[in-house]
């Protein structure tokens, strides 16, 4: 046959197109097949997609195609995160509505991921800022109102005085707003929240029943969680008052030398007539309420005047307005004891108080001084009366004890975990579905009103939320007594959109969120796969929301996902200059200059031995280091040119070579070309089926049918291990043993299979291929996996080393356990080890069964 070359331009779209017209990938929910429901974190419609999210594609699709080979009915499906702020920077800067915008990129990316052959169940698509999806969110919204797990109140909120929006914690960034770059500042507004800390202990004992789990996930949701036990007491203060705090440490009560209350406690309020404690207090409020964020900022205290008295002592405490403490967590006050914790060591270095060892690895030391740092670790109590000796656990009882039995203090277990703040004051989100009306208070909206859809016509000329300045949409009658009302205008974190998303993919009646039957049918999902930067807030939001649908009657399932998995990032380098911006402050009018950074593309970047610059203007850029690929830091690799270049296969490989699935893989062009090259080897030997099989009967391979069919069950176990790189690794193997063996049935038979073997890596070559050369009947994507005899899976012989005094001469094949007296005799009958040998004469002959003989002369 005349040799050709894989078009990929051509196959790839022909076989995707015959994929959908057969609906190879929908999924049945009345199919008697056992169920398989794969799933991939949905992708936010930015604009385009890059190689991080086509790696984490490829892992699922190649495990959703291999589980349909495998006999399972397959829920692989996709969908949009559509909701959130970028979309409304995006109207701010260019002009456009965020809808818009928002739809435009949902139709480019999903053009992109369809060009990349991913086996998706496109009839279950839909997007968050569907009303059809958010109405939905809605009702369920208010249901776990009606059941007490949603109220609101006043809460501290990072405030982004340029942007006058709330930020969340995370989009605060070294006390900056992570869009304006403004400093953040803390205000109280009032907020929604969900009464997540009411789960708290069956969410930290569900973490033990998922196996399947990144253990380090596990142990990441276990610490925002924060079980821990403690002693809750009170300070007598010297104004008279009392100052609650709770300690996870009070073996250590003895080395308290300070005592230190949020600038938003009442106490520190009650203070603000000082114009000193006005001021501190002011200053406090411009940090972040991030907790990661305040432990490493500069701590700064304001000494007041009043004192604590120590409950075991009597000694005068002072208290101190601190930075580093905030209201939220805790009572917003704590016992400093600055020897045992390094944040209360910087300040009573920083401020010049005692700093006392009270645990001390052994009694000996209790009068060493510290070496700079506070010491945290375990040891026995010291200078601690009627405590010394004791382990830091006794301590921690006897302390408890004696407050229980005095009457000043008891023991508390309390949780790090707070619950969910839901509120966003901005507009494109999902709209929270009450009523403010000044005779009935918060009134839900009723359920045959929802959806309550975002209005169309809004501006975002000035910042803020535009559903606040609208003027009608907030404007309602009150559903309780009629009078004229408010809308809420604050709308959904979009953590709550993913927090049910997968229950939507899995039922989609059209009068209810879901179906719990058809639910049950698939859920939990069986393989889940994203990024580690979810492992604490999406996947612990997502395990609540389902436990809180199933408290309310709604779900049978407790836990969503039963496998967890979370891939590494595809990394490169990234290149950005510092530029100044300007802004205008909310609360004066006042103009706030701010430094910025802007990132380019790779595309836009010409790169030297020297450095880098901008193709537009020559300019030096700062080249930074290699990193996850990311649209802020914009060190993204375009996948559509290398897929024009290279087809959709050669893509799909790279993403599956090399590096293991949990690594980072960095980009590499030769990489790529390299994949693209063995995509062509391939195409070359599937052409070469059929050649040597007359008179096949006599013609087999055996060494080549047990490599067959010991690989085809190796990457079995790699793909379902999600060792991808392995299975890549056995497969270039076998490859490169057929091109070696010699015409035969055999060889035929192992190129055949290699096709249906490479089909969830490189789909588009597999159908092309057998097409092409007929290689088989029907879509390989309906195939089944290639079955293997148990009997080649067990190696009958063996390679035995032929050495001469210790060094390799020879290697031969011998049946497995064969006698010491045959391995000498093929020994000797080696032509090398004669050779070797030269005549000499034969002093001891060292056989090891099954592995060498050694001739020593």
């Amino acid at each position: 046959m005349t040799e050709t070359r894989f078009d990929p331009a051509v196959a790839d779209e022909r076989w995707q197109r015959a994929w959908t017209e057969a609906g190879t990938f929908t999924a049945d929910s009345d199919s008697p097949k056992p169920k398989s429901y794969i799933l991939e974190m949905f992708p936010y419609p930015s604009g385009r997609i890059h190689m991080g999210h086509v790696r984490n594609y490829t892992m699922g699709d190649v495990l959703a195609r291999y589980q349909k080979m495998r006999g399972f009915e397959v829920l692989h499906p996709m969908g949009w995160d559509a909701f959130g702020m970028p979309a409304e920077n995006a109207a701010m800067e260019k002009g456009v509505h965020p809808g818009g915008w928002t739809r435009q990129n949902i139709a480019q990316m999903k053009a992109q991921l369809q060009r990349i052959g991913f086996a998706l169940d496109w009839t279950r698509e839909f997007a968050t800022c569907d009303p059809e999806y958010y109405g939905h969110e809605q009702a369920l919204f208010a249901d776990l109102y009606e059941a007490g797990l949603v109220y609101r109140k006043e809460s501290t909120v990072n405030w982004d005085p340029v942007d006058m929006t709330v930020l969340a914690n995370e989009q605060v960034i070294d006390g900056k707003g992570w869009r304006s770059g403004a400093e953040v500042e803390k205000r109280k507004l009032n907020q929604w929240f969900l009464k997540i800390t009411d789960f708290a202990d069956d969410l930290l004992e569900g973490l033990g029943k998922l196996e399947d789990w990144p253990e380090k996930v596990r142990l990441m949701q276990e610490n925002w969680i924060g079980k821990s036990q403690g002693l809750e007491f009170s300070f007598d203060l010297s104004n008279g008052g009392k100052l609650p705090v709770y300690t996870t440490r009070p073996d250590t009560i003895f080395g308290a030398s300070f005592c230190a209350i949020a600038a938003d406690h009442p106490i520190a309020q009650g203070l603000a007539g000082d114009p000193e404690v006005a001021a501190f207090i002011e200053a406090c409020k411009r940090g972040g309420t991030k907790a990661a964020e305040v432990e490493t900022a500069e701590k700064l205290g304001y000494r007041t005047a009043i004192t604590a008295r120590h409950p075991f002592t009597g000694a005068p405490l002072p208290l101190f307005i601190a930075n580093f403490v905030l209201m939220e967590y805790g009572t917003g006050a704590v016992m400093g004891v600055p020897g045992h914790d390094q944040r209360d060591f910087e300040f009573a270095t920083k401020y010049e108080l005692p700093i006392l060892r009270v645990v001390a690895t052994d009694p000996a030391r209790a009068d060493e001084p510290f070496q700079g740092e506070a010491e945290a670790g375990d040891g026995v109590i010291v200078n601690s009366d009627f405590l010394d000796g004791m382990s830091v656990e006794d301590a921690k009882q006897a302390v408890i004890t004696r407050a229980e039995a005095g009457g000043w203090g008891e023991g508390r277990t309390v949780w790090r975990l707070r619950d969910w703040g839901v509120s966003r004051q901005r507009y494109w989100g999902t709209p929270i579905p009450f009523v403010h009306c000044d005779t009935c208070g918060v009134v839900p909206v009723p359920k045959d009103q929802l959806p309550v859809t975002l209005p169309e016509d809004v501006s975002f000329d000035i910042p803020g939320n535009p559903l606040e300045r609208h003027p009608t949409w907030k404007h309602v009658d009150c559903p309780k007594c009629g009078a004229a009302a408010r809308r809420e205008t604050d709308t959904l974190d979009t953590f709550v959109d993913s927090s049910w998303y997968f229950l939507r993919f899995a039922s989609q009646p059209a009068d209810r969120p879901f179906d719990p039957e058809e639910v049950a049918k698939w859920m939990p999902v069986q393989h889940y796969i994203g990024g580690i930067e979810h492992a604490i807030l999406h996947l612990l939001y997502a395990r609540f929301w389902t436990r809180a649908l199933a408290h309310i009657g709604k779900l049978t399932v407790q836990e969503p996902f039963a496998a967890l998995f979370t891939q590494g990032m595809v990394t490169h380098e990234t290149y950005s200059r510092l530029v100044t911006r300007k802004g205008v402050r909310d609360s004066d009018g006042s103009e706030v200059e701010f430094a910025s950074i802007d990132y380019f593309s790779p595309e836009e970047i010409e790169r030297t031995s020297d450095g880098a610059t901008l193709l537009a203007d020559g300019s030096p850029v700062e080249v930074g280091r290699v990193i996850k690929m990311s649209k802020s830091k914009k060190n993204v690799v375009d996948p559509d040119a290398i897929i024009a270049r290279h087809g959709a296969d050669a893509v799909r490989w790279f993403m599956l070579s090399d590096s293991p699935p949990e690594r980072d893989l960095p980009w590499s062009d030769a990489g790529i070309e390299g994949c693209a090259r063995f995509v062509q080897r391939l195409w070359r030997l599937f052409g070469q089926v059929g050649a040597g099989e007359a008179g096949a009967d006599a013609n087999t391979d055996k060494a080549l049918d047990r490599k067959l069919h010991q690989t085809v069950a190796a990457v079995a176990d790699d793909i379902e291990a999600l060792s991808f790189n392995k299975a890549v690794a056995r497969i270039y193997e076998l490859v490169g043993a057929t091109e070696k063996a010699e015409l035969s049935a055999s060889r035929s038979d192992a190129i055949r299979k290699l096709a249906t073997l490479v089909s969830p890596m490189m789909p588009h070559l597999a159908e092309e291929a057998r097409a092409t050369y007929g290689l088989g009947i029907g879509l390989v994507a309906e195939d089944a996996w290639p079955a293997v005899d148990p009997a080649l899976l067990v190696d009958d012989e063996v390679t035995i080393a032929i050495q001469h005094m210790g060094k390799l001469r020879d290697t031969v094949t011998a049946p497995k356990g064969a006698s010491k007296d045959t391995l000498e005799a093929l020994a000797l009958a080696s032509a090398n080890l004669q050779r070797s040998i030269d005549g000499a004469a034969i002093r001891k002959v060292i056989v090891v069964p099954d592995r060498l003989v050694n001739i020593v002369t």
